[in-house]
Formats: structure tokens, sequence, C-alpha cells
């Protein structure tokens, strides 16, 4: 995105999305474009699964205060599964066998395996926040720089009407549906979406 503000210190708004436990590529980012804590940068969703160091970035993004995460779908996934597997650990309850399929499918098919072996090694204090910081993930942050608006939500607009606040969509309808990119959305913010690789749409 252009620079924010008018000093002497460009201020640089950066965007990136479904980072899927990328580390190395993360840092690696962060250094090439030479990102500075007077910097900012969206997450636009899915920052866990697949990717071996899934909770490292986690980590890592959830202690950089210039740094927004937007959830996705794998995150709100991982929120849920990683939630209640810490708590039947804690109490020793036994998983349902519909939350156990559930969670089978998650680790072997859907890519939460690195991320629940990552969750398992940390303390107990990182667990909290951890799972903290996944349920403070916004469903969406619209910012304002030099003049433009721009509106980030992880996949899409799904059941949109120009007519309906941002607020009253489910978090359902921002995850999972693609935005449309032949679809007129808004006259004056841009979209700005993850979730599906621009070489496909």
């Amino acid at each position: 995105m252009p620079p924010q503000g008018g000093g002497m210190e460009t201020i640089m708004t950066y965007v990136v999305s479904d980072l899927h436990g990328a580390h190395a590529a993360f840092q690696n980012l962060l250094k090439k474009i030479n990102f500075t804590e007077d910097d900012i940068l969206y997450v636009v969703g899915d920052i866990v699964d697949y990717g071996e160091y899934s909770m490292d970035l986690l980590c890592e993004i959830s202690m950089m205060p210039n740094v927004y995460a937007v959830v996705g779908d794998h995150d709100l996934k991982a929120l849920r599964m990683l939630s209640a597997f810490d708590k039947m650990t804690k109490s020793g309850e036994a998983p349902s066998p519909a939350f156990a399929e559930e969670m089978s499918r998650w680790v072997k098919e859907e890519g939460g395996a690195p991320t629940l072996a990552g969750f398992r090694e940390l303390d107990d204090e990182m667990k909290e926040g951890v799972l903290d910081f996944l349920a403070e993930m916004t469903y969406y942050e619209e910012v304002t720089v030099n003049d433009e608006t721009f509106l980030m939500v992880h996949a899409g607009l799904k059941n949109f009407s120009p007519d309906r606040e941002i607020d009253d969509y489910e978090v359902d309808e921002l995850i999972s549906e693609p935005l449309d990119v032949d679809a007129e959305y808004y006259e004056d913010k841009t979209m700005v979406v993850g979730h599906v690789p621009t070489c496909d749409l």
C-alpha cells in the first residue's frame, strides 16, 4: 500500500496473507521490505496449518505490536481444535466420537498436524497466550492510507449487499467464499483479500 504520513520518516503499510506456517519465509519477507517498528503489517488470515513452524510463526506475530491479524478459516479452525484439546488435556475428559473424527480430519487432511504438534510443546502460559491471540483476531480491518480506504477480509463477502454494514456479516461469510473478481463491491473503498492464490483468480 502507499506510504502514510508526511514527515521525514516514511511509514509503510503492508499486507500479506496465507502464511501457513512459513516462518523463515516470513522473516525473509520482513528483511526484504526493511520492515521497521514504525511500519504496519496486516496479515489477512491463515497464519497456521500445513507449514512445519506454524506455532513459531503464530507466536512471533502475536508479539509484534505493529502487526495486525485478520482471522482466516484455518485460524478459526485451529482456535476451536486447540481450545477443545487444551480443555480435554487439563480435565482428562475423553473426546466425543464426533470431535475425535473432526480432530483426525484436521490433523491428517487439513494441515493441522504441525499446528497441534507445536501447540503441545508450549508451556501453559504460552498456550493460553496463543489461544487468546487466536480468539482476539479481528474479522476484518478497514484502514485509510493517503485518503484511500481499504477493506481487508480473509476471503470475500458472501451474500454481499451494498446496503449491508460490514459488522452485519457473520464470520463465515468473510472467510469461506472467495471474492468475485468480476463483481463490483464498493465505490469508495478497495477490497484486499487472501484465501485464493492470485494466479488462480
